[in-house]
């Protein structure tokens, strides 16, 4: 049977596994591989782990999403040093991975890793350079692949690389340091644990659990270097411990996930000066709810009409309607996501499934996402993949 008399999607079913080379049968489980003539990446995912627990990861892992279904089929893993965060450029040919160690090369600093993403979409590691911050967490690139920005959590800083035309990533070049502590016992020292660029590319904003603050840097694209805002930062409740950002599409609204009080809070973003003002602060967490929880990730949906956050201990999604007038939160729903300790969680291009890392339960979880209303449904997809932290489509 020719191509042109089998529909996209029964070719997609019957094409070459890219993992193995194996021919595959429409009829396997429903799983789409892709021919190796007509490579098609949309529903790569990568998945960066814990690699020092008892669950003995590999490193990153490498899937492929049904995208009809939600359901994952494993490509192949890639050893690395407990990558717990990445990051892929604009191009999709490089993909970075922090290694969140406090000892690189036997100095007192975090790594970072550069890959080349191939065709197939294998990783091939280019080189790897030191944090100069001990535990990163958390990395950024701009869209000129100029610039990674990368949060250091045991140092406490912000640190530049230079990124090459050809990927690799040249040494430090800058380190922001913070000061400052908290009321809580996790609040000793400065934690930065995000950092990212906004729409203009002109500011970064980095959060820092450890202080109860969201540095704002100027951002100078050219030369990538980091100087501090006319607002040099904004401050949340004392003991609140801001963990993730994200900014509306909009670009009007930027939330902040406080990993040490379960909350949400909403800010009015300038993005002309890179100013910040508070709007609202609202639980993540039901009123009823009892025991201790952390806010781990947060995400807006493709329509910014809704807002999700992840709870570690509670082990739920939060979903919110966005009000689009103000940039205000309406709770919706708490959904259980079927595992322990849920982190990073992210949602598909398409904007149709949310996936959910379930840290300690080993298992990364799907579920479809109503584009009417928000809610989440169980897909009923689970794949085992021991510690998953952070999750990447390609």
């Amino acid at each position: 049977m020719t191509i042109d008399k089998l529909s996209r999607r029964q070719f997609l079913r019957s094409a070459i596994n890219v993992s193995t080379g194996v021919i595959v049968g429409a009829a396997l489980r429903g799983r789409p591989f892709f021919a190796s003539d007509r490579v098609r990446n949309e529903g790569r995912l990568y998945i960066g782990t814990y690699t020092n627990t008892a669950a003995k990861s590999e490193g990153i892992y490498s899937y492929l999403m049904d995208p009809d279904t939600g359901a994952l089929s494993r490509a192949g893993s890639f050893k690395s040093d407990n990558p717990s965060f990445l990051t892929i450029d604009s191009s999709r040919r490089f993909l970075y991975a922090v290694n969140e160690i406090g000892d690189f090369l036997g100095k007192p600093s975090g790594g970072v890793s550069a890959y080349a993403i191939d065709k197939l979409g294998n990783l091939r590691l280019l080189n790897e350079q030191a944090t100069q911050g001990a535990d990163p967490c958390y990395l950024t690139i701009d869209e000129k692949k100029r610039t990674l920005l990368i949060a250091n959590y045991s140092g406490g800083n912000v640190s530049v690389l230079p990124v090459r035309s050809d990927g690799t990533l040249g040494m430090v070049s800058e380190v922001k340091q913070h000061e400052g502590s908290g009321p809580r016992e996790q609040q000793k020292g400065p934690h930065a644990h995000c950092v990212i660029l906004d729409r203009s590319q002109r500011h970064a904003l980095a959060s820092d659990l450890g202080i109860d603050k969201v540095m704002i840097y100027n951002f100078d694209r050219a030369i990538g270097k980091l100087t501090p805002g006319k607002q040099p930062f904004a401050e949340l409740q004392p003991g609140a411990g801001p963990r993730h950002l994200t900014f509306h599409p909009s670009g009007k609204y930027l939330y902040v996930i406080n990993e040490l009080d379960s909350t949400m809070a909403v800010f009015k973003y300038n993005e002309q000066d890179g100013t910040l003002t508070h709007i609202d602060t609202v639980s993540t967490l039901p009123s009823d709810s009892s025991g201790v929880s952390y806010c781990a990730d947060v995400h807006v949906s493709l329509s910014g009409k809704f807002l999700y956050g992840s709870n570690r201990g509670h082990n739920s999604i939060v979903v919110f309607e966005i009000d689009s007038q103000t940039g205000k939160l309406k709770l919706l729903e708490h959904v259980s996501t079927q595992g322990d300790w849920p982190r990073n969680f992210t949602l598909d291009p398409s904007g149709k499934f949310l996936l959910v890392a379930n840290q300690r339960s080993d298992n990364v979880v799907s579920f479809s996402i109503d584009a009417q209303t928000g809610r989440l449904k169980p897909t009923g997809h689970i794949e085992q993949i021991p510690a998953p932290v952070c999750l990447k489509f390609l």
